[in-house]
């Protein structure tokens, strides 16, 4: 099976990408992320470049203010959604006030004067749900019946952890940065609540292997 080629019916092929220290951290205690060299964001700009949407967690969007789009090369910029459960995502923020196209997959539970502004903003929002968090499940139904084919991930800790807890993606990108931060608040590549056991863990396989100077790019998958 070659790299992107979707098997579920149900939902897109989704790629988890992050960076991360060598010692497993995806930011500092204070929430600082840059840490990718030039190389490895021409990597990441080219494979958002090559799907459909790109998703985030709303922590990543009011801690970072991302854009998302794609600036170090060519190609065009995916639709960005935001996996936002009670519609917090500020208006004047980058993900909304730049002309790409931008979902906020909510829940019920959002309220409705957030929604409305952030429609009237020019977000489309979509409600995934009626719990506490957007249901991943169906939201990756909705981007399928919208004509999504990929998805690449690149949200925190947590969005991380639900979709490899819920076994819902396809492929891992995981850059090792040169940099050692330590700090127990600090970040780690997968949150949430973990397991108790090493066996109950998902296991994945290595699929690649690539060095940009100090950097090292390795690409899993899961084994089903």
């Amino acid at each position: 099976m070659g790299l992107y080629q979707n098997v579920n019916d149900d939902r897109p092929y989704v790629i988890l990408n992050a960076a991360m220290t060598l010692d497993g951290k995806i930011a500092t205690k204070t929430g600082d992320s840059k840490m990718s060299s030039k190389e490895d964001l021409v990597r990441v700009h080219g494979l958002r470049a090559s799907v459909d949407a790109i998703m985030v967690g709303i922590n990543t969007v009011l801690v970072d203010d991302p854009s998302l789009t794609v600036r170090y090369c060519e190609g065009k910029n995916p639709m960005r959604v935001v996996v936002d459960s009670r519609a917090r995502t500020p208006v004047e923020s980058r993900i909304i006030s730049s002309k790409s196209p931008t979902l906020i997959a909510t829940t019920s539970k959002a309220p409705e004067d957030r929604v409305k502004n952030l429609e009237r903003a020019g977000a489309k929002v979509i409600v995934c749900g009626g719990g506490e968090k957007v249901d991943l499940k169906i939201l990756l139904k909705k981007l399928k019946e919208m004509g999504v084919r990929k998805v690449v991930v690149e949200g925190g800790g947590n969005i991380n952890w639900s979709f490899v807890s819920q076994n819902l993606f396809d492929e891992l990108h995981v850059t090792i940065c040169p940099f050692i931060i330590g700090g127990r608040d600090s970040v780690t590549l997968v949150e949430g609540d973990g397991v108790a056991r090493i066996d109950e863990g998902v296991r994945v396989k290595l699929y690649e292997v690539k060095r940009f100077g100090d950097e090292v790019v390795l690409t899993y998958r899961p084994l089903r």
